[in-house]
């Protein structure tokens, strides 16, 4: 009901628009937009290869047509085959991709409507997925990775009030292309570095974040250049609240639920230039918070019966059912750093990013987050456009679910359970732009306690799951 009545008060707005956008040019980048990717889990090609194909690549005329009139299309396809040779629950290799169908229109070029805008985008994903099949981790190894399936992602209103400096989006939604993005982060195939592994265990149905959107609305006002602060508001559980398999609960993203309990999320982002060897280099920090509304169980305690204490979940003659907390909350901070630009580039150099994240222990697997990474464009002579990064990111296991751990080996004394205590993931990779518009990726990954040191499935004593090494190639073509 509170989505309801936000994008009620949404749609209130974007009918005032027109009035209120007097003055305004065509729809587009405004000062305090924040660094976000409308492909998530990916870091596509900046240009579009339809310069590469010259006269082929606008057959007949008909895309720049339509852009005379603010309606823009694109197709980004990612390929990419990936393989563990060594830990896991098995060895194996898997081939997956995405099909990305984008439509942005200009409602100011083509209707009249100043500062508005419509954007959808459209999913087909095929092949499998190594950490589903193979490894069982936590921070799934590729950002593309989801059951077969095509499927609407986003598809929103948005309107630019008062010289663009406030924008009110409406419609279908995900929080992960606007809030806790890092823009060297996007580099790096691992899921977990674009929306965190600590959100995306944490939240109902991994959150409102791919391959799953949801009904809700963003604010966002920028008074200048250097602030701007986000506001966003989504139904708290894309394929519901009870979903074991969110992704075949809600299989082609029409769901469009808007009665779960609410998650909010909100951003104050600052942009500056920080002198750094003489030079003033450009950095961006971000400082976040979010809630949901929602009942969460206790990771450690059962739901207690009528004047007795709570009982631990490990308890076999426990209820087996958690204890019901009232809401979640969580907060975290970004920061994107620009540390070395060689003399004459404009966005090659040396940068630099870090996020943490925490959450409360008792009603969330994962309490604490953390990754860091650097990356370089431009290092190798004669390939301006390639970039090569190496990151980090650390997953920390909560201290109630650890608890619950220990007490399952209180309570069954025998039998040997591994305690989970965190997942970490080292990738090293290297994008090279083959031409405008197309990137080969080579990837590698060492993932240390898969599933946080889980006990293999496969193991015929409960042994944990091995460390990964893990090999991927991504390509990525759009156009």
């Amino acid at each position: 009901m509170v989505v309801r009545s936000f994008l009620l008060a949404a749609a209130v707005l974007a009918l005032a628009g027109p009035a209120l956008a007097q003055g305004e040019g065509a729809a587009g980048e405004q000062p305090g937009d924040a660094v976000a990717s409308d492909q998530p889990g990916s870091q596509p090609p900046a240009d579009s290869i339809q310069s590469a194909l010259r006269p082929a690549g606008d057959p007949g005329g008909l895309r720049g047509t339509l852009a005379a009139r603010g309606i823009a299309y694109s197709l980004t396809y990612i390929g990419e085959g990936l393989g563990n040779v060594s830990g896991g629950q098995r060895r194996g290799a898997t081939y997956a991709g995405r099909l990305d169908g984008q439509l942005d229109i200009d409602l100011g070029r083509l209707a009249g409507w100043g500062g508005a805008t419509v954007h959808t985008n459209v999913y087909q994903i095929h092949g499998r997925g190594l950490s589903r099949d193979h490894l069982g981790n936590l921070l799934a190894v590729s950002g593309i990775e989801a059951l077969p399936s095509t499927r609407l992602y986003e598809l929103w209103l948005e309107q630019r009030l008062f010289d663009g400096r406030l924008s009110v989006r409406a419609g279908q939604l995900a929080a992960d292309t606007e809030f806790v993005v890092s823009q060297y982060a996007a580099l790096f195939m691992n899921s977990t570095f674009g929306f965190p592994g600590l959100l995306a265990a944490d939240l109902p149905n991994g959150g409102p974040a791919y391959p799953l959107a949801t009904p809700g609305m963003r604010a966002r006002f920028a008074p200048d250049e250097s602030w701007s602060a986000s506001v966003g508001l989504f139904n708290g559980a894309p394929a519901g609240p009870r979903s074991a398999d969110p992704q075949r609960d809600n299989p082609d993203g029409l769901a469009f639920r808007t009665r779960d309990p609410a998650l909010v999320m909100a951003e104050l982002a600052c942009s500056y230039d920080a002198g750094i060897a003489g030079a003033a280099l450009p950095g961006t920090a971000k400082l976040g918070a979010w809630g949901h509304l929602a009942r969460f169980d206790h990771q450690r305690l059962a739901e207690p019966g009528p004047g007795a204490a709570a009982p631990l979940l490990a308890d076999p003659t426990s209820s087996g059912i958690g204890r019901r907390l009232p809401g979640n909350v969580g907060g975290y901070l970004v920061v994107d750093q620009l540390l070395y630009r060689p003399p004459g580039s404009e966005d090659g150099g040396l940068g630099m990013f870090a996020r943490l994240l925490g959450a409360p222990g008792d009603r969330n697997l994962v309490g604490f987050y953390a990754d860091a990474g650097l990356t370089y464009k431009g290092l190798l002579p004669g390939r301006p456009d390639d970039t090569v990064g190496v990151s980090f990111a650390y997953a920390r296991v909560s201290d109630a679910a650890r608890a619950f751990d220990a007490d399952l080996g209180v309570f069954a004394p025998g039998a040997f359970r591994p305690q989970r205590r965190s997942e970490a993931v080292l990738e090293a990779t290297y994008q090279a732009q083959i031409v405008p518009g197309w990137t080969v990726q080579p990837d590698f990954q060492y993932i240390r306690r898969p599933g946080a040191g889980m006990a293999d499935p496969r193991s015929p004593t409960g042994a944990a799951v091995k460390d990964a090494a893990v090999f991927g190639l991504r390509s990525s073509i759009r156009y």
